[in-house]
């Protein structure tokens, strides 16, 4: 059993050496390289958890693992593919979030306009909202299982206040913050909403609630009411669905898989999406750059192992990749693809830095905000030569926070007692004791913070031509979704991806019918960082780690671990607040 062991392992090292240098050399841009049927119908399972953005490092960069900007430039190129004939979709039981549910069905629309089917097949939706209808109702058929019924009846923000726990554990949460609008830090001081909380997440759902419907009403030919007075049913039968005019016929998953095949003609076959190998531009031709930032941001290099690696927004490597975008000679202008809610201000003044850096280079840069790109997700995107974002993009969050916890008087009511003796200025030890600040230390806390607020509010004024009492007005911490976003001036266009990298074509000085390459940066990294403590796990380990990563793949459990460890990375923080969308 062990010389089995052995020889996997050794097997392993070959293969990721092989497999490592190839993810290296060929993985920074969207090759082929494979043949397709001569009639294709592209599967994609949105049932299947999917990151935004293809992982960089660890275990799924090695086997090259995709993200959702790879299933929207497959179908961009699916759009003039004559082997392509249609798309076939399963569609999620739970949640896809509502900004990702709008590029994908402006991709259904794309293709549908260049004579592709799509067809989608759901088996019912439990929870998360109107969100995955909304993609559902743009495709030509909407096969429902029988037995599927349909429950959500509208747009939920789930937000947990953490107050409560602290006062029974006797710990404060001093956190000083910029300003009223600025939610994030909430979550420790409040039980419930304040005022302006309320008003901003009211406002937020209500505009996607809108946004939702009417997308709905106009790709299923009904009226806006119909479709509110059908959620207001839920939950809601198959039967009742086609009644309604929200699907157009009942189905197993085998029948609408025989439908996409014979709609696509003798010899179609079915494969996955990331296995589709689009055509591309010969080399030689200009490239556009999309480097992808997702998920809370942070300094340093790119974080996680060979196990948890995978797309990550630290600042060294993103600054590292949009610099290395743009000594490039091919890339002509870079798409810079925000996925994140922010996080550390030093971090993202970096990348910002990195941006303004290639510009100077006389390389254009356009912003594509993903579901995300609030607070230091903003900060990192305001210098941009273009931002576009989807309608139902949350963004903005034009604020600051910082502190720490003061977790001293609940240890010593368990009988642990914490003293310090602290030498220098009244600001010493402010940060990293246990007690609560001082008068004067969070006096000199305020101060810093409000620095950092208004080096903030100036960027923004630079970068999007205002003038720093118009930016004043519509920060103070306040999310906006993309569409309020262009009536305040926060963003420049609506739209997804595919707008993006058209607008950075056209600042480019690219043609419209001149060939066109992506690459993708961060280059994934292969190697095997981590293997050790892979090869010494027993099956036992190993068994433990995948409970816990069934209960961590929880949202709320995956909300409380971040929320958690919100001011351990940075005392101060630009970053929108923490909620889930149902």
């Amino acid at each position: 059993m062990i010389g089995a062991l052995l020889g996997a392992v050794l097997l392993f090292f070959i293969a990721s050496a092989v497999i490592g240098g190839w993810i290296n050399s060929a993985g920074a841009s969207l090759t082929g390289g494979g043949e397709n049927p001569e009639s294709t119908v592209l599967s994609i399972d949105l049932r299947d958890p999917l990151a935004d953005q293809p992982a960089t490092s660890g275990l799924g960069a090695l086997f090259g693992e995709k993200g959702f900007v790879n299933v929207l430039t497959r179908l961009d190129a699916a759009k003039s593919d004559s082997s392509v004939k249609g798309v076939l979709i399963r569609a999620s039981e739970y949640s896809v979030g509502s900004s990702r549910a709008e590029e994908l069905r402006q991709a259904i629309h794309a293709l549908r306009g260049e004579g592709k089917f799509v067809i989608v097949h759901s088996q019912g939706t439990y929870a998360g909202g109107p969100a995955m209808m909304r993609i559902m109702a743009a495709a030509d058929d909407i096969v429902v299982q029988p037995g599927g019924d349909f429950l959500p009846g509208g747009i939920t923000f789930e937000t947990m206040f953490l107050k409560g726990l602290f006062d029974k554990l006797n710990v404060r949460a001093e956190i000083e913050q910029f300003y009223e609008y600025k939610n994030a830090p909430n979550v420790y001081k409040q039980t419930d909403f304040t005022d302006a909380h309320l008003e901003a997440m009211t406002v937020l759902a209500e505009s996607l609630w809108e946004t939702t419907v009417a997308d709905i009403a106009e790709d299923r030919g009904l009226t806006v009411q119909a479709v509110k007075d059908a959620f207001n049913a839920a939950p809601l039968s198959p039967d009742r669905l086609i009644e309604l005019g929200l699907a157009t016929e009942l189905g197993w998953p085998e029948d609408a898989m025989d439908t996409a095949k014979e709609r696509g003609g003798e010899g179609t076959e079915i494969i996955d999406i990331m296995s589709y190998s689009p055509p591309t531009a010969p080399l030689g031709t200009p490239a556009i750059a999309i480097v992808g930032g997702e998920g809370p941001i942070v300094t340093g290099g790119s974080d996680g192992d060979f196990f948890s690696g995978g797309a990550a927004f630290a600042s060294d490597a993103i600054a590292g990749a949009i610099l290395e975008a743009g000594r490039n000679e091919r890339v002509k202008a870079i798409v810079f693809r925000v996925d994140s809610p922010g996080g550390s201000p030093t971090a993202s003044d970096q990348i910002w830095r990195a941006v303004e850096r290639v510009q100077e280079m006389d390389k254009p840069v356009v912003v594509s905000m993903g579901a995300y790109a609030a607070s230091g997700g903003y900060y990192v995107s305001t210098g941009a030569d273009w931002i576009v974002a989807n309608r139902t993009t949350i963004t903005g969050s034009i604020g600051i926070f910082g502190g720490k916890f003061a977790l001293a008087d609940g240890l010593r009511q368990i009988g642990v007692n914490t003293e310090a003796i602290t030498v220098g200025g009244p600001f010493a030890g402010a940060l990293t004791t246990l007690d609560g600040f001082t008068e004067e230390q969070r006096s000199l806390l305020h101060a810093w913070l409000e620095r950092g607020y208004d080096r903030f509010i100036s960027l923004v004024a630079e970068g999007r031509d205002m003038s720093e009492a118009e930016v004043r007005e519509i920060a103070k911490g306040r999310v906006w979704t993309g569409e309020d976003g262009l009536e305040v001036g926060i963003v420049d266009q609506l739209g997804g991806l595919m707008d993006a990298l058209a607008k950075a074509r056209e600042l480019a000085g690219i043609g419209e019918d001149e060939e066109t390459r992506i690459m993708f940066y961060p280059v994934p990294q292969g190697g095997l960082p981590g293997l050790g403590p892979m090869a010494e796990s027993s099956a036992g380990d190993l068994a433990t780690l995948s409970r816990a990563a069934d209960i961590l793949e929880n949202e709320r459990i995956q909300m409380l671990i971040e929320q958690g460890g919100v001011l351990s990375g940075s005392p101060v923080q630009a970053r929108g607040p923490a909620f889930i969308e149902r």
